[in-house]
């Protein structure tokens, strides 16, 4: 079975995203190189040449990657708006967090966009923006127990609690 490895996001500005991704949102600095390779034929970049910046938990890669992504060159157009109810394709990136602490933090350096927070089943969600657009949406602690439960990764081998 393949699995998730990463999880990309071009970007204009890699110090906004920086701001938002990992002073905002706790992530650390995994990687930040510079690639050169076929993107122009396997991504149909402008250029080159990329810089990707991998983001993550040092101590669990296991957690996922968040990669930006900078191509070279002059900047793409902008993406279209983007849709205010849900479409096909990308839809969000969702994490586990401490609501009150990355609010405040997201509030603090002024990114993220005013979040919409709602409980849904007894998980505490937020949904923010990332500075290119994209929504985040931060699930408190009981989701991932929720995820837990109903995977039956808190049973034991007979299926039991």
């Amino acid at each position: 079975m393949a699995k998730v490895h990463h999880s990309a996001i071009a970007t204009r500005d890699v110090e906004a995203s920086l701001r938002f991704w990992r002073d905002g949102l706790g992530f650390s600095v995994l990687m930040d190189h510079t690639f050169e390779g076929p993107w122009p034929d396997l991504f149909g970049a402008a250029s080159p040449v990329l810089r990707s910046v991998f983001l993550g938990e040092p101590a669990g890669p296991e957690s996922g990657i968040v990669e930006l992504v900078a191509f070279d060159g002059p900047a793409p157009p902008p993406p279209p708006v983007m849709p205010t109810a849900p479409a096909e394709g990308f839809f969000l990136l969702s994490l586990h967090a401490d609501l009150d602490t990355v609010l405040g933090r997201l509030a603090e350096l002024g990114v993220g966009g005013e979040p919409k927070v709602a409980s849904v089943s007894g998980v505490r969600l937020a949904v923010v923006r990332d500075p290119n657009g994209v929504p985040v949406e931060l699930m408190d602690e009981m989701a991932r127990r929720n995820l837990e439960t109903m995977s039956g990764a808190d049973q034991g081998k007979d299926g039991r609690a």
